[in-house]
C-alpha cells in the first residue's frame, strides 16, 4: 500500500483530498496536518510514501515544508504531489526544482486528482521491481515521473485535437463542457471527459464562472504548449 500524508489548512478539503485517496485501490491516508509544522512532524512519525502538499498554510509556506522536507530526504524519503491555487512562475519553479512529482492546480475536477495518484502508482510500481535498471527501464521511470504517460483509455488523439481546435477559437471567458460539446458534435460526458484529459496533460485549465446563484460554471481555457 501507499502510505499518504495530506496536509491542507481547510479542514473540508483535507477530508475531501483523503476520500478521494482512500477510495483509490492500494493508497491508504495515514494521517492528515493543518500546518507545515504538523506536516514535517508526521513525516518524521508516519514515514509516508506521498504527500499532497498545499502551498498556502498558515504557519510557513509549502514551498518552505518542500525544501525541509529534501533537506532531511536521507532519513525521510518522501514523494510530493503540490495541489494549491497557487499558479505564479516563481512557485512553479520552485516545486519543479524542489523535485515535486505533480503539480494540481486548484480549483479541479475530482478525476484530475484519480490521474495523478494513478500515475503516482505506476511510477511508485517502477521503482520497486527494479534493482539494477537498464536505460529502456530509467527511461520509462523518468517518463512516467514527469507525467507523459499514454492517455487513458477511450482517448484518441484524433478527438482530443478536435476539442483542442474548438478551445482555441474559445471567446475569452471560455467554454463550458456543454459549449464544447455543440462546437465539436460530441456528446457532453465524451466533451468533459476529454477536457479533464486536457487539463492533467497541461494543455487547458478550468477556471469557475459564478453566478448569482447555485454552483459556479466551470470554463476551459486553452493553454500554450
Amino acid at each position: 500500500m501507499i502510505q499518504v500524508l495530506v496536509v491542507d489548512d481547510d479542514f473540508m478539503v483535507a477530508r475531501l483530498h483523503s476520500s478521494v485517496v482512500a477510495r483509490q485501490t492500494g493508497f491508504e491516508v495515514v494521517g492528515a496536518a493543518r500546518t507545515g509544522a504538523e506536516a514535517l512532524a508526521a513525516v518524521r512519525t508516519l514515514r509516508p510514501d506521498l504527500v499532497l502538499l498545499d502551498i498556502y498554510l498558515p504557519d510557513m509556506s509549502g514551498l518552505e515544508v518542500l525544501r525541509r522536507f529534501r533537506e532531511s530526504s536521507a532519513d525521510y524519503p518522501v514523494d510530493v504531489i503540490v495541489i494549491s491555487a497557487a499558479r505564479d512562475l516563481d512557485t512553479l519553479r520552485t516545486a519543479l526544482r524542489g523535485g515535486v512529482f505533480q503539480y494540481l492546480v486548484k480549483p479541479f475536477e475530482i478525476e484530475s486528482l484519480r490521474s495523478r495518484l494513478e500515475d503516482y502508482a505506476a511510477h511508485w510500481a517502477e521503482l520497486h521491481h527494479l534493482t539494477e535498471a537498464h536505460q529502456d527501464e530509467v527511461d520509462r521511470v523518468f517518463r512516467t515521473q514527469s507525467g507523459r504517460v499514454p492517455p487513458p483509455k477511450g482517448i484518441s488523439p484524433e478527438t482530443t485535437d478536435l476539442v483542442l481546435k474548438a478551445l482555441g477559437n474559445a471567446p475569452d471567458d471560455g467554454l463550458s463542457a456543454t459549449d464544447c460539446a455543440e462546437a465539436t458534435g460530441l456528446s457532453r460526458s465524451s466533451t468533459r471527459r476529454y477536457l479533464e484529459h486536457l487539463v492533467t496533460i497541461g494543455r487547458a485549465e478550468m477556471r469557475p464562472r459564478y453566478g448569482t446563484a447555485g454552483r459556479p460554471e466551470r470554463r476551459y481555457h486553452p493553454l500554450p504548449r
